[in-house]
């Protein structure tokens, strides 16, 4: 049976707005509107699962979900520039900022590379079971963005390449280990 999953990222909140690393903070009030919005016109989940983040979880609840909280669909690690500014980053370490954003394998935070989340999401999705139905997760847009590069068996360095804006729904459909993006 074919596998069903739909990603949708989360309601924005006041790091995207202030172009912050996120901190693991709390929706703002537009970002729950715009969450409540949206709330007669998803697709139903015979299984709803949230990825850990605040983020997450209040999108979740706007929506009137309830989900299943996965530690597996936590947001990519970015230890220590947790909360900090892009702009503050590029002036206080270019190169680093530079390396994280052109080598899948860096981590100068000290947190998870991007080929490290892309192997994380791609064992989750390889061991939802055949026959999980339709599945509704709440995902942070890397987390997303990684379930996209296993899907196409892109390379790592293709995740920089795809954006995702917040409340996008990413529909996948698996079977038997194979993973399609369905666009419209």
């Amino acid at each position: 049976m074919t596998i069903r999953l739909t990603l949708l990222t989360p309601a924005p909140g006041p790091a995207l707005r202030e172009a912050r690393v996120d901190d693991d903070g709390s929706l703002d009030e537009p970002g729950r509107q715009q969450a409540r919005a949206l709330a007669g016109d998803l697709p139903t989940g015979d299984r709803q699962l949230s990825g850990p983040s605040r983020r997450c979880r209040e999108t979740a609840a706007a929506l009137g979900l309830d989900p299943a909280v996965d530690p597996a669909l936590r947001e990519l690690d970015l230890g220590t520039w947790r909360g900090r500014a892009l702009d503050e980053l590029a002036a206080t370490d270019p190169d680093a900022l530079a390396a994280w954003t052109t080598d899948p394998d860096a981590a100068p935070h000290g947190g998870e590379s991007v080929s490290q989340l892309c192997r994380r999401i791609a064992d989750w999705m390889d061991q939802l079971p055949d026959g999980t139905g339709r599945v509704l997760a709440l995902a942070d847009p890397s987390v997303a963005r990684a379930a996209v590069v296993h899907a196409l068996t892109a390379p790592p360095h293709a995740f920089w390449r795809i954006d995702l804006r917040p409340l996008t729904r990413v529909h996948l459909t698996g079977r038997a280990g194979r993973w399609n993006l369905r666009l419209g």
